[in-house]
């Protein structure tokens, strides 16, 4: 499959699973739940941004998620990469 994201100019694109309008899907979660699959292993740049957003969609869609940390890179800007971590964390994303 192929996941087109960032396709319209004028919404930025963060999450895998959705454009940052947060009404546009990328057709992910329907492809990974067609199937079977119900834990999601992350990595990417960047951590704080994409991967977290990623982490976020993923979990509010029903998904397990892990992140793999030394897969992954944060921009973090004013504590941005300590603040996504502790995010994903409230929400039950697993850190490796």
């Amino acid at each position: 499959m192929i996941v087109r994201k960032g396709m319209n100019r004028d919404i930025d694109s963060y999450s895998t699973f959705f454009e940052n309008d947060r009404q546009t899907p990328t057709g992910l979660a329907g492809y990974l739940r067609d199937r079977g699959v119900r834990h999601v292993h992350l990595a990417g740049l960047a951590t704080d941004f994409c991967v977290l957003w990623s982490a976020l969609d993923a979990r509010r869609l029903g998904f397990d998620v892990t992140v793999i940390e030394a897969a992954c890179r944060g921009i973090d800007l004013n504590g941005s990469l300590a603040d996504a971590w502790e995010q994903m964390g409230a929400t039950g994303v697993i850190r490796r």
